[in-house]
Formats: structure tokens, C-alpha cells, sequence
């Protein structure tokens, strides 16, 4: 039986505009196994993963777990909780860590702040080059697990970058995929050698749109438009570009500003990929939702 991922692949499904939408992100470290939804099935306890899903809803945060590449055992008793948060706006990203003995100490952070871009009082500046967070999680999706976590090891046995693995990116069908920080752009169908080159591409300040499927901080027509603008250019400076979405009749027009002051009206619509194909492994077939690039117009 073929997996969600070969299918994808040989339906030529683009990558481009399929990132999960997350202008901040917080992860928090929890060893052991993980379920589906692993903020209530896991070892973390399930009333502070219900509290944090809860605290970050509507606020522009996404909440997920990471742990380190390897064996999944649990941590010593008493071992503390590594936290990163990091928020992906073009000119205004940036990543904190903290550690926290009890995750339920999240619970006092400013939720809405944290998504808006501010980080007072949230821990201290991460200090190192790109952290890599790479979907691992095989009870969502077994590809995620196959393709995943062989990926996970080798970047860190590789020692390229921080390396951790996540508990969901979205997008099973494009395993691996990964998100790395500090710009939030997310990866997918990669290779140990494309997620190298992403990794060293990250650390000298570009991206690589090969194998992006958008950056973070913007909804799927934002990323769409963004990609189609760096496709047309060949930028891959990773803070070059800006954008401005509004909706226009049955699709969107987006503005995209590169700081070299060129800018372009990109119209974007919606569509559907076919033929039917499962999202995941064990779904039924459907036909996933697409962003399609209509014109690319200099202003």
C-alpha cells in the first residue's frame, strides 16, 4: 500500500503555501512517548497541556513538544523543562529560551503579548546558530515516524545545528518536514543532504525555496505569493521580503515589498489538488485545498 507521502509526491502536489500559520511558536520539552494530540497524550500532565492549548488559542501561539533526537525514554525525576519561543515576523523574529522545573509555569506567560512579538520577561536570548524541529511523531502520521526521525538523528549526530524533534508541523504527506528558527520557514520532502543545505543556508541569513513550504507568520496566500515572488527573482535573502494580504472577491491580493524597495501585487485563489489523495495515512482520499498563483504584477 502507498504511503500519504508517495502519493503526494508522484502527484506532484507543490510544496509551496502548505506551512502551518504560527507567528509565534512555543515548545516545550517532554520526554517519553507521544499520542496523536500529544499536549493531553503524553507525559506531560494532561490538565496543563489542556490549560496550554487553551491559553494560546486566538492568541497567534502555537504550542508543541519537542524532545531530543534518539531513544524516547522518560527524564530523571526532577529533571527540568527546556522551552523555546520564537516568534517568525520578517525584521522582528526572534528566539528565547528558559527552562521551567513544572510546564504549568507557562501558564503565567502573556499569551497575547508573546503572539504579537513581544518577549518581556520571557526567558533570555537563544545564543547558537538555527534550531531545526523536525516532525517525528509517528501516532499522527507513521511517515512522520519513518521518514522523520531517521532525519532527526542524522542532523544530530551530524551536528549542524540544535536538533529536536516535534510533535506535529502539520503536512504528514510531505514528510520529513521541518520548521527551523529563527525565521519559521517550514521544509518539506527533504533529504539528509537538502536539510544540511537549509541549515547552513539558515545560519548565513537565507532560505531555500526548494523545499519550502512557507514561512510561518503568514496565512497560506501570503505564503503563496511570497514564494511565487522568490521563484521570479531568485531572492533568498530570508528578511528580504514583506507582505500585506487582503481579500479580493473570491481569492486575495497581496502586496509584497522587497527592502530594496521593488514591490509586487500578487493575486492569489484558491483550488484543489486532484486527483483525491489520503492527507494522511489511514485517511480517506480527498482532495486537500491549494493556493494558486494567478499574476505577479510590479508595482
Amino acid at each position: 500500500m502507498s504511503t500519504c507521502t508517495t502519493l503526494s509526491s508522484e502527484l506532484s502536489e507543490p510544496l509551496a503555501a502548505t506551512a502551518a500559520t504560527a507567528p509565534t511558536w512555543l515548545l516545550v520539552e517532554q520526554s517519553g512517548p507521544w499520542g496523536a494530540k500529544a499536549l493531553t497524550e503524553s507525559h506531560l500532565e494532561t490538565g496543563v497541556g489542556r490549560a496550554l492549548d487553551a491559553a494560546a488559542a486566538g492568541t497567534g501561539v502555537r504550542v508543541a513538544l519537542i524532545r531530543r533526537p534518539g531513544r524516547h525514554a522518560d527524564a530523571t525525576p526532577g529533571a527540568r523543562h527546556e522551552v523555546v519561543v520564537a516568534h517568525t515576523a520578517p525584521g522582528r523574529s526572534w528566539v528565547r529560551r528558559l527552562s521551567v522545573a513544572d510546564p504549568a509555569e507557562l501558564l503565567a506567560l502573556d499569551f497575547a503579548a508573546l503572539g504579537a512579538g513581544d518577549h518581556a520577561g520571557c526567558g533570555s536570548d537563544h545564543v547558537g546558530g538555527p534550531i531545526a524541529l523536525v516532525c517525528t511523531n509517528g501516532r499522527r502520521d507513521r511517515c512522520c515516524a519513518l521518514l522523520g526521525r531517521p532525519l532527526a538523528a542524522e542532523l544530530a549526530s551530524a551536528g549542524h545545528s540544535e536538533v529536536w524533534e516535534v510533535t506535529h508541523l502539520g503536512g504528514h504527506r510531505f514528510s520529513p518536514t521541518m520548521l527551523v528558527l529563527p525565521y519559521g520557514y517550514a521544509y518539506g520532502r527533504l533529504s539528509a543532504t537538502g536539510a544540511k543545505e537549509v541549515l547552513a543556508a539558515t545560519a548565513a541569513g537565507h532560505t531555500v525555496p526548494e523545499f519550502s513550504r512557507g514561512r510561518s507568520c503568514w496565512d497560506r496566500p501570503g505564503q503563496a505569493a511570497e514564494h511565487a515572488v522568490r521563484e521570479l527573482t531568485g531572492e533568498t535573502d530570508a528578511e528580504a521580503l514583506t507582505l500585506r494580504q487582503a481579500a479580493d472577491g473570491e481569492g486575495w491580493s497581496v502586496e509584497v515589498e522587497h527592502a530594496d524597495g521593488r514591490s509586487w501585487r500578487v493575486r492569489v485563489a484558491q483550488g484543489v489538488s486532484e486527483p483525491a489523495r489520503p492527507e494522511s495515512c489511514g485517511k480517506a482520499p480527498a482532495t486537500p485545498s491549494r493556493m494558486d498563483v494567478v499574476a505577479v504584477e510590479p508595482r
